[in-house]
């Protein structure tokens, strides 16, 4: 769903990105993406789902975020549905999970190299690509969620044999790595990694050696969890003081303080928040502008709040 090049300002279709222009697998994305994991919150509603993405693509977003195992591949199919080869949107996809149905946790782990296999066949089905720009390797090795058991501890190098061989074959276009420590991380540099995903935030900022590696080696850090979570133990950028102070100074929410300072924090930030509702779409989009009227007393202020672990695992 990737064509052309279009100018770092502004996408395939004449529009302007939010944020500006970033880069992932030698791609010119918007800096403000989209998550699209909760369009399953849609899942009743697949007329409002795909105007959402439209609405998206209309504010110069070029960068999505999905999986398969979000809604079962409904997500996918909402994509494939929506998003056009003219738009010129970037989507990333990630395998290492599938859906629970009825579990406990909605997701179990599936790491082993041929689950890999077939997570990526998965996306190519559901997107309707013949080629996915980036897939992602979600291990389980840190940050909340899932943790791998028994026959799904798999070492990171079988994981990256089956991924190269994936790319090498023309199914994914490069890799990217996702709740990583920075260990495997520099593991797995020989393989060509693009960018990084793990739950980072402006109260959750344990990942700040990884962040400096993947300057140093020009990967795109795409942070999830951007604002905090609901899990218990899990910080929330709206909580701190310091951030509902800028809010109310700015005449902007937390939640676009809370991105704005992502964007401004490193250039390689890329950042996915999710939304059913488009509404907080535009307010995140705004986030974008936000970040260039920051000033240096107020950055400094938002960067001295202490930073807490976000390593809360639930499974």
């Amino acid at each position: 769903m990737s064509v052309g090049t279009p100018s770092p300002l502004t996408t395939a279709s004449g529009a302007e990105r939010p944020g500006g222009g970033g880069r992932i697998a030698g791609h010119t994305v918007s800096r403000v993406g989209y998550g699209a994991m909760q369009l399953e919150r849609l899942h009743g509603d697949r007329a409002a789902a795909v105007a959402l993405l439209r609405r998206a693509v209309e504010l110069g977003i070029d960068h999505v975020d999905t999986a398969e195992f979000y809604g079962n591949g409904l997500v996918n199919g909402l994509l494939r549905e929506a998003l056009r080869p003219e738009d010129g949107v970037t989507v990333v996809s990630k395998v290492g999970a599938t859906p629970n149905p009825g579990g406990r946790i909605p997701l179990r782990p599936a790491q082993r190299p041929e689950e890999l296999r077939a997570g990526v066949e998965d996306n190519l089905r559901s997107l309707g690509l013949d080629r996915i720009p980036v897939v992602n390797l979600r291990r389980l090795d840190t940050g909340p969620g899932l943790r791998a058991e028994g026959d799904q501890v798999v070492d990171l190098d079988d994981q990256l044999a089956v991924m190269t061989a994936l790319r090498d074959e023309g199914k994914i276009g490069a890799i990217g790595l996702s709740s990583v420590t920075i260990d495997g991380l520099r593991r797995a540099l020989p393989a060509g990694i693009v960018c990084v995903q793990n739950a980072y935030s402006l109260v959750a900022r344990g990942d700040e050696d990884m962040l400096a590696l993947c300057a140093a080696e020009d990967i795109a850090w795409v942070p999830y969890f951007p604002l905090g979570g609901s899990f218990p133990g899990l910080p929330k950028v709206a909580d701190e003081p310091a951030v509902q102070a800028a809010a109310q100074s700015l005449g902007r929410t937390t939640a676009q303080v809370g991105l704005a300072w992502l964007l401004r924090h490193d250039p390689r930030v890329l950042l996915i928040p999710g939304t059913a509702d488009p509404d907080h779409l535009e307010a995140n989009v705004a986030a974008g502008a936000l970040a260039l009227s920051l000033d240096p007393t107020l950055l400094a202020e938002l960067d001295a709040v202490p930073s807490r672990s976000a390593d809360v695992p639930i499974g």
